[in-house]
């Protein structure tokens, strides 16, 4: 969470794993890990991918940005934009995975909605 916020201070989106257990809301991209409040994962820079089942309904149900997805080509958020699996043809409504630095610069230069990239720091 350290790291989020210092992300979010630079004015970072984010794509944070969540998970529920029926009770509390975790971050963890394996597993459950840091416990934080809905309200948290409120935040309009944040990109929240369901871990499990009951994340993904908790998340419609009190209008959290969120996403499902696993190797499918392509998935809508909860805000329809298209969230699409690494190296497949993208619209200037999709936000394409990239692994590598090259593939985020070269989908940097395309007319996209957004990256999502380990390496999106080398673009700024």
């Amino acid at each position: 969470p350290e790291r989020l916020n210092q992300l979010l201070k630079e004015g970072y989106n984010i794509e944070v794993d969540v998970w529920y257990d029926g009770i509390e809301l975790f971050l963890g991209h394996d597993e459950p890990v840091y416990q934080v409040k809905k309200d948290y994962l409120k935040n309009e820079l944040f990109w929240c991918h369901a871990k499990n089942l009951l994340a993904l309904e908790y998340m419609l149900e009190n209008k959290i940005h969120c996403f499902w997805h696993q190797t499918d080509d392509y998935t809508l958020t909860s805000k329809g934009i298209i969230w699409t699996y690494p190296n497949r043809l993208v619209t200037n409504k999709c936000i394409i995975v990239c692994q590598t630095l090259e593939d985020t610069e070269y989908y940097s230069n395309l007319d996209i909605y957004g990256i999502c990239s380990d390496f999106i720091g080398v673009l700024k």
